[in-house]
């Protein structure tokens, strides 16, 4: 009989194999709001090149003052889930603000978009549907999926005659229901999903297409509404997952925009939903107001579009294998995890704070430098960035 202290002792070893592998995983300690430049623990100013605040608006000053007055006037917490006491009008003005936004039905927040996927594929599928996932979705979802009693098929990342493939295989195993799901924007690659073709093939098979758009959601498209709108498909998907948490102000919560008769039966039966507490109020007042500036002009995400065609433009004159496209995520390829560590540690001794991703995130084999631009971003800051990508770059032989 095994004991506890064989338990704890396995779990140092696994930790000790995880170091000695140049896979752990440390945290860096901030000391200042969210922006362009962040101050670390040592008290170093140093520009932030790896934070989800696409449009900047993390620390924006009418987004802070939003949260402020919602704050006095609703108070920080509901200590309730949203059937009981935990829905106030503004989680309601909310919901249909994001569904008019993203061009569907009606919306049901989550404390997260972790939560939103969680609470979705078991919800609405049973074992006699299928659903037919990326192999490359983020976490949230493949964690989702695993709950459903779902048939579950995996298409090769943006594999299109694969997919095709996958849901005739799920028809040939007498699927009722199928759903295409996929990343609107890949978060490792920066990858925008081919949506429409993705929609011609699931009409052709009677499916139904559902896409997580945290990385698009707020500044992809020409009013930032998202991948189906930089697609063509505004209004066309049936479920969207998404974040408040990236760039719609970058603190927490997630929601499903679907039908109305989607959303109605979310609520009755999605897990997360039913049993976590509510968004807080200034989380809440202070989306409206993210709402508020986005759909008051494309100021934001056309500066985001500047920014990140400078900085692709610049790395790629470097010699940086960079990942091809046009999103703010650029994955700079180091290929080795403890050379993508020493590239983060070299660029942070000169001001730059990014963060090497390797094994389990990505890939073996595929760790690189995640860079993600922001509009908040001066040019000065990216052309010094680009300066420190170059020094380090030369000083670890990554470019010549």
């Amino acid at each position: 009989m095994s004991t506890p202290s064989e338990f704890y002792a396995s779990i140092r070893t696994e930790l000790a194999a995880i170091a000695e592998a140049g896979l752990f995983k440390r945290e860096r300690i901030i000391t200042s709001p969210q922006g362009s430049e962040i101050e670390t623990a040592d008290g170093r100013q140093v520009i932030n090149l790896c934070a989800n605040n696409y449009l900047g608006l993390s620390s924006h000053p009418t987004v802070i003052a939003a949260a402020h007055r919602i704050l006095d006037e609703r108070g920080f917490g509901l200590s309730s889930v949203r059937f009981i006491c935990g829905t106030q009008d503004q989680h309601k003005e909310l919901e249909r603000r994001l569904s008019g936004f993203v061009g569907t039905e009606d919306t049901i927040l989550y404390g997260s978009a972790f939560d939103a996927n969680g609470g979705l594929f078991e919800t609405l599928f049973g074992a006699d549907d299928a659903i037919i996932s990326d192999e490359l979705n983020h976490a949230s979802i493949i964690d989702g999926i695993r709950l459903s009693k779902a048939k579950r098929f995996r298409y090769k990342h943006n594999d299109l005659d694969d997919l095709r493939a996958r849901l005739e295989e799920a028809e040939a195993a007498g699927a009722r229901f199928k759903l295409v799901f996929t990343d609107g924007v890949f978060s490792m690659d920066g990858t925008i999903a081919r949506l429409d073709e993705i929609r011609a093939i699931c009409d052709e098979f009677g499916a139904l297409l559902g896409v997580d758009d945290s990385h698009a959601t707020g500044f992809l498209g020409p009013r930032g509404r998202g991948t189906h709108e930089y697609r063509g498909l505004f209004g066309k998907i049936d479920i969207i997952t998404g974040t408040l948490g990236k760039a719609l102000g970058g603190a927490s919560g997630g929601f499903t925009s679907a039908s109305a008769d989607v959303v109605a039966l979310l609520r009755q039966r999605s897990r997360p939903y039913l049993f976590s507490n509510t968004i807080a109020p200034p989380i809440v007042g202070a989306t409206l107001a993210v709402l508020d500036l986005l759909e008051g002009g494309t100021e934001l995400r056309d500066r985001l579009e500047d920014n990140t065609k400078l900085f692709r433009a610049g790395l790629t004159a470097l010699g940086f294998d960079i990942k091809p496209g046009l999103h703010p995520i650029i994955p700079v390829m180091v290929y080795d995890a403890e050379k993508a560590q020493a590239l983060a540690q070299k660029l942070l001794e000169r001001g730059i704070y990014v963060v090497g991703f390797f094994y389990p995130v990505v890939p073996k084999g595929q760790a690189r430098i995640r860079v993600q631009i922001s509009a908040l971003h001066s040019e000065d800051e990216l052309r010094q960035a680009l300066g420190a990508f170059e020094a380090a770059g030369r000083e670890l032989e990554i470019i010549r």
